[in-house]
């Protein structure tokens, strides 16, 4: 059985962006998290919550441009937390799945710990903004998030009408897919994978 603190932090300062993230992946759900892009902060408590993650995330950036520097550079930050959390990725299921409802909106998040970043978004949002929030950065986000946790994601929408419902449930997969993704199996001594190494 694989008994270890599984937590990862990481610190990334650049002329556009000031951000911190920690998380623990066997945590309970709670989540404190200010961007300062108050949708975005929404969607990442829906992924900690739902994904049973322990989140902190302070992020402050060029906002006043607009949005797409900290909303991306937060998936960057996010994305190599996951994967310090999750070091040699010893004893973890590797493969997630979820199939999330939202009313009249159904997404299907996919996702493999694999090493091999990929992202497949096969979400078509009905509007392009959220009150003041460009929903196109939610595939900016997911996109930097998979690179830099060396995640084969896919997500597509099997139904939706509302755009803040069809975002909404794409969090919420997409954090019970990692979690059962990212969860210990017993059975397991090594890495998932018949190469000894992802």
């Amino acid at each position: 059985m694989i008994e270890k603190k599984r937590r990862g932090k990481v610190e990334r300062a650049t002329r556009e962006t000031d951000i911190r993230v920690s998380i623990d992946l066997d945590g309970g759900g709670r989540a404190d998290v200010a961007t300062g892009v108050p949708f975005l902060d929404h969607m990442l408590t829906l992924f900690a919550v739902h994904g049973f993650f322990d989140l902190d995330i302070r992020a402050k950036g060029d906002t006043e441009i607009d949005d797409h520097h900290t909303v991306e550079d937060t998936g960057i930050c996010l994305g190599q937390a996951i994967k310090a959390a999750l070091g040699d990725c010893r004893g973890i299921r590797r493969y997630g799945f979820s199939s999330l409802p939202m009313d009249e909106t159904l997404v299907r998040t996919t996702l493999d710990i694999s090493g091999r970043p990929y992202l497949n978004y096969a979400v078509r949002l009905p509007e392009a903004r959220v009150g003041s929030f460009d929903t196109s950065l939610g595939q900016e986000f997911l996109r930097a998030f998979s690179l830099h946790a060396g995640i084969t994601l896919h997500v597509e929408m099997i139904a939706g009408e509302n755009t803040h419902h069809i975002l909404e449930a794409v969090f919420k997969s997409l954090g019970r897919a990692l979690d059962q993704a990212t969860s210990i199996d017993p059975r397991l001594e090594g890495v998932p994978s018949s190469k000894g190494s992802l």
